[in-house]
Formats: C-alpha cells, sequence, structure tokens
C-alpha cells in the first residue's frame, strides 16, 4: 500500500491484519516501486496524489513489470477525468476517500478472488479468428508475422468475444462476467480495456469489435 498519510496507513494495516491481509506501507512512489521490486506482492493499494512519484506514473510502472497484479486506487481525486485517468493506467478498481474500510475489505477478496480463478465456462481454450490465433490459456494473440502478449483482462474480454462470436453482447452481461458486478467505475475499467483490445486486433483489419450504441457489442469477423 502505497499512502502518504501514515496514520490512514497504519489503520487499515491494523484493521486487515486479523482478517489476513498482510499490509507493507510505503509513504512515497519512489519508495513504493522499490518495494514492489523486492518482495512478492498479491495485490496493490495506492494514492493518485503521492510525494516524489505520482500514483498514476507508479501504476504505469508497475504495468509494465507485471500486467497481472490487481491494482486498486485509494484517493481523494474523485472527478470522472481522475476515475478514467486511474483505469487508464492499469487500475482493476478505483475507490474515493472517504471510503468504508469493510466494503475496501470485501472489494479487495472480490478482486483476488477473480485474479486467482481461471474465466468460467470456456468451451475451449484456442480460438482462431482470420488470420490471427488466441490462446487463452497462455494470453497470446498471434499472426504469421508476430505474437502480442495479452493482460489477464483483455485475454477474459478477447474469450467471451470469441465464445460468442456474431453475437449481440450486452454491456451487463460483460461486466457481471468478467468484473462481477456492474457500476459507473467498472463500466469505465471495460471501456479502457475494450480500447486496447480493439487496437491489438487492428493486426487484422477483418476483425473487429461493434459498438452498438445504447445495445451493447459485437465480434465481427470477415473470414
Amino acid at each position: 500500500m502505497v499512502e502518504d498519510d501514515p496514520n490512514l496507513g497504519y489503520l487499515l494495516k491494523e484493521n486487515f491484519a486479523p482478517k489476513g491481509i498482510d499490509i507493507l506501507l510505503s509513504e512515497n512512489g519512489e519508495e513504493g516501486f522499490k518495494f514492489f521490486g523486492r518482495h512478492k506482492f498479491d495485490l496493490c493499494i495506492l494514492d493518485v496524489m503521492l510525494p516524489k512519484k505520482d500514483g498514476l506514473t507508479l501504476a504505469m510502472e508497475i504495468r509494465k513489470t507485471d500486467k497481472q497484479i490487481p491494482i486498486i486506487f485509494l484517493t481523494a481525486k474523485n472527478s470522472r477525468e481522475n476515475v478514467y485517468d486511474g483505469f487508464s493506467a492499469g487500475a482493476d478498481d478505483y475507490i474515493t476517500k472517504p471510503f468504508d474500510a469493510q466494503e475496501l475489505y470485501l472489494r479487495i477478496l472480490a478482486i483476488l478472488k477473480r485474479s486467482n480463478s481461471t474465466f468460467p465456462a470456456l468451451e475451449q481454450k484456442q480460438y482462431s479468428l482470420a488470420s490471427l490465433e488466441f490462446d487463452y490459456t497462455g494470453r497470446t494473440l498471434s499472426c504469421p508475422s508476430s505474437k502480442v502478449k495479452l493482460s489477464q483482462k483483455e485475454a477474459e474480454l478477447l474469450a467471451i468475444f470469441c465464445e460468442h462470436k456474431d453475437e449481440l453482447l450486452s454491456r451487463k452481461l460483460i461486466l457481471q462476467k468478467i468484473w462481477g458486478r456492474d457500476d459507473y467505475f467498472t463500466s469505465n475499467s471495460m471501456d479502457v480495456y475494450l480500447t486496447k483490445l480493439r487496437k491489438i486486433l487492428k493486426m487484422d483489419p477483418n476483425i473487429e469489435i461493434r459498438n452498438l450504441h445504447g445495445t451493447g457489442f459485437r465480434l465481427m469477423v470477415n473470414e
């Protein structure tokens, strides 16, 4: 946990310890990144406004090192632009201060449960999309000339589209399947990952995730 308010940090550390969550505290972004490189963590909780290195920069540096580790922003910055910036930096959740400690604890449990489980109800692990081959287990998308490593969320999104190719998928269904809930914050997160996935799929112009306004999304493949 990288938080420049030591009182809040130690309060959460003491509150969560009896529940089996061990928190290592850092009070600035530079030290936080050094901690991240020295230890094995299950999840990161970051403030946005931090000394020496802000939380958004820290999250992006963590993401370059580890695409999978869950990141939660816990911050007083609560505008829509702030939330979008947080998810764009790689966050899995964005919680604004003041907050309820029990809600934070339950969100941590929910994220850890999803990150430690495989995507449910997959009929297969390998998919062919025009000239691309998608390996869900290895989280790779490849064409004859290159291969791209996907994040867990990108792989889960592409998997659900592959399972329902040419079908209309509602935003609510996707959010419930992958994020476990449908709210403003997870909806923003999904939009960020959809944007990233669409850029990757440009490897083959015959593949498109089409947005049907007010209805949902459809994976279109011109074989």
